[in-house]
């Protein structure tokens, strides 16, 4: 009876853990969705916030759980993994999260969760208990994402200035104000679509370890769901407003028309992502679809050592995730 007590009283501290790195991802990735409206003076930063959250919420009902089940049974087996793996993960993953959030990086929540479930699972389990494809697939869109970014938000930059061409700079401005709001809906919808789920994944993967979910289960409870697409959007309602000045006015500087396309592309590209089943960085795909709006328009425009500087947070963040999760893994068996 002592052990399923103690048992209960983890599973359930973990799980207000993994609501704290649900809470943190929308804090540090608020950025990403709200960057582009705030630079552009579309919308002030408190309205941003709020416009963000709400959507982020909204995706709860527009998203099946597909990222989840990748998240939660796709990247390690379930059946060899512990709490004290969950503890690790999602320690390395906070970790990460703020360091990079003081230091104003615009890295990735998605990769230092799914790194510090790697990094805290080899020691308990060695190279055995990871499922491969998951692996890879989540490893690959890495670079695949801001790839998807930067094509589509350059295509689409290029293909709204052919449409534009023969109206005033005023007129051209005046539209793409109002049609920014639906562009940032948009991929607000699609970062709480896939960011949400993350977590989502890792808390159904505790209540399996924990035997509170069988692991044939379809889907975890709806109260998980519910919880973690809430906070996620209250996390994104404070923002990280460092995060903010890197994206929105560090990288490149954005005219309404600029971003409107790449916020529709980035947005293209989670719903993509979404609905393949695939955890990828908003952080990555906004990054990616930011510049291909600035360079299409002179490669210049772009600030490269700022690029740079955010392409080794990128590189960095599984391995550092992961060697902090692995400590953190070892750190927990004095603790429960």
């Amino acid at each position: 009876m002592q052990t399923v007590e103690v048992a209960f009283w983890v599973v359930g501290l973990l799980v207000l853990l993994g609501l704290a790195f649900d809470f943190m991802n929308g804090f540090h990735d608020a950025a990403n969705s709200i960057a582009t409206v705030v630079s552009t003076g579309v919308l002030k930063p408190h309205q941003a916030v709020i416009f963000a959250a709400f959507f982020n919420f909204l995706a709860l009902f527009v998203f099946h759980l597909s990222v989840a089940a990748t998240v939660g049974k796709g990247i390690v087996n379930p059946a060899v993994l512990d709490l004290h793996v969950i503890f690790g993960a999602l320690i390395g993953a906070i970790f990460w999260n703020v360091l990079t959030w003081y230091y104003g990086i615009p890295s990735s929540s998605s990769h230092a969760l799914i790194g510090g479930l790697v990094g805290a699972t080899l020691p308990k389990a060695g190279l055995s208990a990871m499922v491969w494809p998951g692996v890879l697939k989540t490893v690959a869109f890495i670079f695949i994402s801001p790839m998807l970014g930067f094509f589509f938000g350059s295509l689409i930059l290029l293909a709204v200035s052919w449409v534009c061409k023969n109206s005033t700079p005023s007129k051209t401005d005046r539209w793409f104000r109002r049609l920014q709001l639906l562009s940032a809906g948009a991929y607000s919808l699609g970062h709480g679509g896939n960011d949400s789920q993350k977590t989502i994944g890792i808390i159904w993967l505790l209540l399996i370890i924990g035997g509170y979910v069988d692991q044939s289960a379809n889907a975890p409870p709806f109260w998980v769901i519910g919880s973690c697409y809430f906070v996620i959007a209250m996390g994104t309602m404070f923002g990280g407003w460092r995060i903010v000045k890197t994206m929105g006015q560090k990288l490149t500087k954005l005219k309404p028309i600029g971003g409107f396309c790449a916020e529709t592309g980035g947005a293209i590209t989670l719903f993509l992502a979404s609905s393949l089943g695939i955890p990828v960085s908003t952080t990555h795909t906004i990054t990616g679809a930011i510049i291909g709006v600035g360079s299409s328009r002179r490669p210049s425009a772009v600030r490269w050592g700022v690029a740079s500087n955010i392409t080794w947070a990128w590189i960095l963040t599984i391995p550092a995730t992961a060697i902090v999760s692995a400590i953190f893994y070892y750190v927990s068996q004095y603790l429960f």
